[in-house]
């Protein structure tokens, strides 16, 4: 237990690292974006290597909680070991069988009664809980942040439409100037009026002072442009970062709950399948006992064991929907299985070949 709860503040320490990170490059496309508003000059710092950082540690963080699940798996993998030890006779109670049979069996049913399974069980399912708890709220950072930052995409994507048309109308109007320049040129070429002239020239000078501002407000949109577009590349690129990161989530709790229902099922099933072998031992003692006794006592042994046929007669009709159920369980975890075991195959890897240092 110790153990466990050493991992899962390890857990909670990464977690809370890597909600960090991933808050701070959202934060940071957060004040680009009200730079954009106000019209100010941004630089986004989530190159490479922010992006790069973050990933690092929400794979730890993963690969921690991994490690985790597969505690779980392994626990679970010895339940089937602890009830057929509870099935199965002690050395003690072997030994006192050779002298009084019915003592032998008391011991065992009272082994049995007073197992401790359903704790374990139920120990199980809360460490399940609490893993799935962390995972959650990771889930919801995730999430959050990522409706945080679409929605200040879906603003500059706009922004930038419009911008994107505004220069386009802007370049139409620089082209059209030039027909007018060359044909004022072509005029002052050939003019011989003086006062005719400086009137070409005065118009030829309005026309080019209106050219030049319009180019440069064309390279002023075109800058801007260029901002918007790359605003909008790094928050894509966050938000493709951010639904990995949230499938990741999805992935553990899938398997998780997944985990916990297969849990719940084995656990009815074996415990069913005890309560069974112990009647049916009950039942032969039975029958052993009405060879000996008189026709009076078979009669009354025969009406017990035809009571106890019937209830086994229900036990097994009811058992078929039992296993229709747990067949769809095992169905479900045999695919949250396969899809943890693709996202964290080297983490498998070393867990089931103890490669861990290596």
């Amino acid at each position: 237990m110790s153990d466990f709860n050493a991992q899962i503040k390890e857990s909670r320490a990464k977690v809370a690292e890597a909600q960090s990170k991933i808050e701070q490059v959202s934060s940071k496309i957060a004040d680009a974006h009200a730079k954009l508003k106000t019209g100010d000059d941004i630089s986004i710092d989530i190159e490479n290597a922010s992006l790069d950082d973050v990933h690092a540690h929400t794979e730890s963080m993963n690969a921690n909680i991994a490690e985790l699940i597969m505690g779980l798996d392994d626990v679970t993998s010895q339940f089937s070991q602890d009830f057929d030890e509870m099935r199965t006779k002690t050395t003690t109670e072997k030994l006192i069988g050779i002298f009084s049979r019915g003592k032998s069996e008391s011991m065992r049913q009272e082994r049995m009664r007073t197992a401790s399974i359903d704790d374990k069980l139920q120990d199980l399912i809360a460490k399940s809980d609490t893993i799935v708890a962390l995972l959650d709220g990771q889930l919801a950072v995730l999430n959050d942040q990522k409706t945080k930052v679409e929605g200040n995409l879906i603003e500059t994507l706009d922004e930038r439409e419009m911008l994107v048309g505004e220069l386009e109308a802007l370049r139409a109007d620089i082209l059209a100037m030039d027909p007018k320049i060359i044909e004022i040129e072509n005029k002052i070429s050939v003019e011989q009026d003086a006062a005719e002239r400086t009137k070409l020239e005065t118009q030829l000078a309005e026309l080019n002072a209106e050219y030049n501002e319009k180019v440069q407000n064309e390279q002023v949109m075109l800058a801007n442009s260029q901002t918007l577009e790359r605003y909008i590349e790094k928050g894509k690129t966050w938000v493709d970062s951010l639904q990995n990161q949230a499938a990741t989530q999805m992935v553990l709790i899938n398997k998780l709950k997944t985990d916990t229902k297969q849990r719940v099922v084995l656990y009815d099933a074996l415990t069913k399948s005890l309560k069974t072998a112990q009647q049916q031992d009950v039942a032969h003692r039975i029958n052993e006992i009405g060879v000996e006794t008189d026709k009076e006592a078979q009669a009354a042994m025969a009406a017990i064991g035809s009571a106890t046929n019937a209830r086994m007669a229900d036990m097994l009709e009811s058992h078929e929907d039992h296993m229709v159920f747990a067949r769809d369980v095992l169905e479900q975890k045999a695919k949250a299985d396969e899809r943890f075991a693709r996202r964290f195959e080297k983490i498998v890897e070393k867990h089931d070949k103890n490669l861990y240092g290596a």
